[in-house]
């Protein structure tokens, strides 16, 4: 087990161009489960295969455990890496899979088997160790390759999306057995995904990355309650933050018609004489008595329990339909108008130059995002 430092690591493929990782700086400490989650292309996967040794580190460095191995060879830097493809061999048995990359390093025979069955015992995987991989389902094969870095004892786990190839059912199954799995064993993970709901439900912390910067790193409640910046509201949460422009009189904001409080303190931190607003679909109500903003119901999605509906507040200019959620059971019908009101106490509160967050400090270093950042992620995601 090791502590993880990335020291203003950066990763450059074309000189001139914008860094796929730019001078990022994270502590991860030793036993602790980080995950890499952002949009596309946004240098998660890079920032991990330069924790490997797999793509060379341009600027600053990377240590485990201390020490400076940004440029110590991958076999020789005691890390683990579960693919997003398995990557085992066809014509070798669960058991010489495991078993390979203690073989190939010089360990024992009955060594080897004495570990291979311990991981495969940890594993449910016992039944299987003489079967070749063919025969096996996705999320078996997905624990023999974990396994196959659990054999090794290394310093750090590092994953790169495995859950992506299995079923839905199955990804939420087997996320909670790798979950509970590398706390058992107190190794050090840094875990990929594109799926926040992965990351917020896996994660010791969650690291949010944009365009190769560091956005915000924090725990996945402290990211959902206190986004520190317009991008990371945007980006963390299913389904998304509603984020629009509004005008403030330093006391309150104006929503259509109506004037809804929201601290002073925050607004006096405002560039300008407007904001952007922030709220998430559970923190807003249905007015019984029609009150609140108008707003037409264009889509409903019903899922049990709870139903969201979508649509535009009258009198307030959004990017992306308002979400708002509703009671599953009585949820309003598609054409109807209802009217709606915010909670004032969840309300979230950014500034429209820096993008910073205003109700509450970011931390330290926070990035500026713009709400144009919000709206590209939701075209991408459209």
């Amino acid at each position: 087990m090791a502590s993880v430092t990335y020291d203003s690591a950066s990763r450059i493929y074309t000189p001139g161009a914008r860094p796929a990782i730019s001078q990022l700086d994270l502590e991860i400490a030793d036993g602790e489960f980080l995950v890499l989650v952002g949009p596309s292309g946004c240098g998660k996967s890079t920032a991990l295969r330069m924790l490997a040794g797999l793509e060379e580190i341009n600027e600053g460095r990377i240590l485990i455990g201390g020490e400076d191995v940004s440029h110590v060879s991958p076999k020789d830097r005691d890390i683990a890496m579960v693919f997003q493809n398995y990557a085992l061999y066809p014509h070798m048995s669960v058991a010489e899979n495991m078993g390979f990359a203690l073989k190939i390093t010089g360990v024992s025979k009955q060594e080897r088997a004495e570990r291979v069955q311990k991981a495969a015992e940890i594993l449910d995987l016992v039944p299987y160790l003489d079967r070749k991989p063919k025969a096996l389902s996705g999320g078996q094969r997905q624990r023999v390759a974990m396994g196959r870095a659990i054999v090794r004892s290394p310093k750090v786990f590092l994953m790169d999306e495995p859950l992506s190839n299995l079923d839905a059912k199955l990804r939420v199954q087997t996320r909670t057995q790798i979950a509970a799995l590398t706390r058992d064993l107190k190794t050090t993970t840094v875990y990929v995904t594109h799926d926040q709901v992965e990351a917020m439900t896996m994660g010791d912390r969650v690291c949010v990355l944009k365009d190769g910067i560091l956005q915000q790193v924090d725990t996945p409640r402290n990211l959902y309650d206190a986004p520190a910046n317009v991008f990371v509201a945007g980006f963390i949460g299913s389904p998304a933050m509603s984020l629009f422009k509004v005008l403030h009189d330093g006391a309150g904001v104006t929503l259509g018609r109506d004037r809804l409080p929201v601290p002073r303190e925050a607004l006096a931190k405002a560039n300008t004489d407007q904001v952007i607003l922030g709220v998430r679909p559970e923190d807003m109500d249905i007015s019984s008595d029609g009150t609140g903003i108008p707003m037409v119901v264009d889509v409903v999605e019903e899922l049990g329990a709870d139903a969201y509906i979508y649509g535009s507040p009258e009198g307030i200019s959004t990017f992306q339909p308002f979400i708002v959620r509703v009671d599953g059971r009585r949820p309003p019908a598609k054409g109807e108008t209802v009217g709606i009101r915010p909670h004032p106490d969840y309300v979230h509160l950014f500034d429209v130059e820096t993008g910073l967050r205003l109700n509450g400090e970011p931390p330290a270093g926070t990035p500026h995002a713009q709400l144009a950042d919000v709206e590209a992620l939701a075209d991408a995601e459209a």
